[in-house]
Formats: structure tokens, C-alpha cells, sequence
């Protein structure tokens, strides 16, 4: 089934202006040595994750194999196989942020988003990650949210913080 003939989660492909975009990054690398990762990127830019249907799609076009595809996504921790919630919200569980009580934090954010860190909320609003260190150890501990850094963060901060995007989106 070509992707033309496939339905995904954001309806018919065949409306999906997207899949033009993706016609475009094929085309522009189908003769480029090393072209998984700049397509992988591609897709993942306009989609925002990586779409099963549009990398059967990118696999057939390419004649790159399934196999390839999801062992160079599932690798590279920068892809995402499901979909990201419009807000990530990252974790630091560096050493300094760990001792400092990143765990403790990471539990509360999963308590308060009612969702298990590496997943994304129901209503897709939030994304929650545990991550390596961000280079602020002497802010510990630091969580960020999309390009915004929060500072010696304690359990009383969770709720302030996560209000301000609750309100941003009413």
C-alpha cells in the first residue's frame, strides 16, 4: 500500500500537505551517500516524531529496509517513534541534579502529569524526559521546558511551573 492509499493518526495522508514535504527531502536525497539521518531529521521536523506509515513510505521510496530504518531510530535517542507532546519537559538526572533531588522532582512531575517519564500526556500537552546533564550543575536541580530553564527547582515550584503552560493553553 503506497502512501497515497494510507491513513495515519492525522488523517488521510493523501490531505496531509505534509507528505509533499517529504516528497521533497526523498527526492533531494535519493542519490546521497549517508542520506537515513538527514531524512530521518526531515521527517521528524514536519512531523515531529517518525511516523510508522511515512517511513514505510520513505522505505519503499528509497529502497532502504524497515529493518535499517527502526534500528537507526530506536538508536539515536534524539528520534521519537510516538508522538511528543507540545511542551517536553526535561529532567536533569546528572549527578549534581540527582543528589540535589532531581529524582524526587521527575516523580512529582509524573504524579502531577499523571504520566511515566519517556511518555507524553494524554491530551498531548506534555512530554516527560529523564535526562543526562544539561552543563548547570551549580543550578541544581534543573529541569527545562522546551528552550526554558528552571533553576534549583524544589517540589513547591512543580505546581507554579506547570501552571504557566496549563494557562497558556486556555
Amino acid at each position: 500500500m503506497s502512501v497515497n492509499e494510507k491513513h495515519c493518526c492525522c488523517g488521510d495522508i493523501r490531505e496531509d500537505e505534509r507528505i509533499e514535504e517529504v516528497k521533497k527531502i526523498i527526492e533531494e536525497l535519493r542519490d546521497v551517500r549517508g542520506r537515513l539521518i538527514p531524512l530521518l531529521h526531515g521527517i521528524q521536523g514536519i512531523y515531529g516524531y517518525l511516523p510508522e506509515e511515512i517511513l514505510q513510505y520513505a522505505s519503499e521510496s528509497l529502497d532502504i529496509p524497515m529493518s535499517e530504518i527502526y534500528g537507526v531510530a530506536s538508536f539515536y535517542h534524539f528520534f521519537s517513534l510516538e508522538p511528543k507532546g507540545k511542551h517536553i519537559i526535561r529532567v536533569c538526572m546528572g549527578t549534581a541534579c540527582y543528589v540535589k533531588g532531581g529524582q524526587t522532582i521527575l516523580n512529582r512531575l509524573s504524579q502531577e502529569l499523571n504520566v511515566k517519564a519517556g511518555n507524553t500526556t494524554e491530551d498531548r500537552k506534555f512530554t516527560l524526559e529523564a535526562t543526562r546533564c544539561v552543563g548547570a550543575c551549580g543550578l541544581a536541580p534543573v529541569i527545562t521546558i522546551d528552550d526554558k530553564v528552571y533553576s534549583k527547582v524544589t517540589l513547591d515550584d512543580i505546581g507554579r511551573i506547570l501552571d504557566e503552560y496549563i494557562e497558556e493553553e486556555e
